[in-house]
């Protein structure tokens, strides 16, 4: 096998592959054997006629589909090998040269991952947040807390306030005429929540208990539905109930309902110690976020398109997941959002291409580095997945293919990675 390589253009490479006439015959031959059993010759039974009748009853190009990708991709994998070229998208092919006892002869244009110029990566001074947790945020927290526990009463001796839950039945129309998406009963609505349209919630409030009125309305000029969007609509509403949130006193009965602890004193050292804990943790994240941007930004790269469609292609991925956890899904969102994925993926480009280049430059600052995952620290990787999933560490080990490997040691090296970063950076 003969390589030549050409570079048209930036991170872009050309190989010409030329492959011996005689493997090229042993492609020729497997291709043959795979689909020997479609040939139909007269004066053999099918799949019977040997492969020199065949390439005469049906010309020899029968099996050049079968025979070229047999040749081209074993050659192309040798050759991106042999070369140390890492592609990050798949190459196209154009054959040169074809036939029976020729050398097969093809180009493999292929993108290939940018060199990444490091600018300073040690040494960098960043600011690091001062960590300062208050009696003010034990309270707040503790507010919320009994926001969570508190009971949801009926009261039917006054109208609808802010901040009251109602249940209601509503049927909207325009021009008379009921739309479809516009009705339900039953609906239990926070008023405040900014849940309905704008001016929705508002007419509520002064409805007393089973009052029916009509509340006028007008549907935003940029609403998702745009057959909606700008008209004004009537909405025919009944309260059913109103119902009033009722806190929980904050005291050492509560404490011992929502805590382990018997005392309020004791739930409050207890939450200053995990807020605390919390904000320490935030402040290193964004730390160690800042230390790698700073990074990050400091060095140089020239990012081929093909690595940002990639990476929006996942993140739409991970949020179409996310969505499906809440019950929806990207295209629903999307509809909802008024928008297209071309938009989406528009607003998240920046992202996208900062997201590719960060895990560049972290690749290149642990190849200078000669960071790498060690045997130890990936069997103690593998121990902790096993916990988690709950398996065997061996039975873990069994499940993993290699992509699954390459992931986790990698994983491994960005986090060492990074860790240095943060040890070489003045705060």
């Amino acid at each position: 096998m003969n390589v030549k390589i050409e570079k048209p253009e930036k991170n872009v490479v050309k190989l010409e592959i030329t492959v011996d006439s005689q493997v090229f015959d042993e492609c020729m031959d497997k291709a043959f054997m795979r689909n020997k059993s479609r040939f139909n010759v007269p004066g053999f039974r099918k799949g019977k006629a040997p492969r020199s009748l065949v390439e005469r009853y049906y010309g020899e190009q029968v099996l050049y589909e079968d025979a070229i990708n047999f040749a081209a991709g074993d050659a192309y994998n040798k050759a991106i090998d042999e070369h140390d070229l890492e592609p990050v998208d798949r190459p196209e092919i154009d054959i040169i040269q074809i036939g029976s006892g020729k050398d097969f002869i093809f180009t493999a244009t292929v993108t290939v991952k940018p060199e990444v110029e490091l600018g300073q990566y040690k040494g960098l001074e960043v600011q690091k947040e001062e960590v300062k947790v208050t009696e003010e945020d034990v309270n707040a927290e503790l507010n919320r807390i009994a926001e969570r526990n508190a009971k949801l009463v009926s009261v039917e001796d006054r109208p609808v306030q802010s901040g009251d839950m109602v249940n209601i039945d509503y049927e909207g129309s325009i021009d008379g005429v009921a739309f479809e998406g516009g009705s339900a009963k039953g609906y239990n609505l926070v008023i405040g929540s900014n849940t309905f349209i704008p001016g929705f919630e508002d007419q509520l409030i002064g409805f007393n208990l089973n009052d029916e009125k009509d509340i006028q309305v007008k549907f935003p000029e940029d609403y998702h539905n745009k057959d909606l969007a700008g008209k004004d609509a009537t909405f025919r509403v009944k309260v059913n109930e109103i119902k009033v949130k009722q806190l929980p006193e904050i005291n050492d009965e509560f404490a011992g309902d929502v805590s382990e602890f018997d005392t309020l004193e004791e739930f409050r050292q207890d939450l200053m110690k995990k807020l605390t804990q919390k904000a320490q943790e935030a402040a290193d994240r964004k730390f160690e976020d800042e230390v790698v941007k700073k990074a990050t930004d400091n060095a140089t790269c020239d990012i081929p398109d093909v690595m940002v469609e990639r990476r929006l292609d996942e993140m739409m991925r991970q949020f179409d997941m996310t969505l499906r956890y809440q019950g929806l899904d990207l295209q629903t969102y999307l509809q909802i959002m008024g928008m297209d994925a071309a938009k989406f993926r528009s607003e998240y480009r920046e992202s996208a291409l900062r997201d590719v280049k960060t895990q560049l430059v972290i690749e290149k600052i642990a190849e200078t580095e000669g960071i790498d995952a060690t045997a130890e620290e990936f069997a103690e990787e593998v121990a902790k997945m096993a916990e988690r999933y709950k398996q065997p560490v061996e039975e873990m080990k069994k499940h993993l293919h290699e992509e699954d490997i390459e992931y986790i040691k990698n994983s491994i090296i960005n986090r060492k990675t990074v860790a240095m970063l943060v040890e070489n950076t003045k705060a």
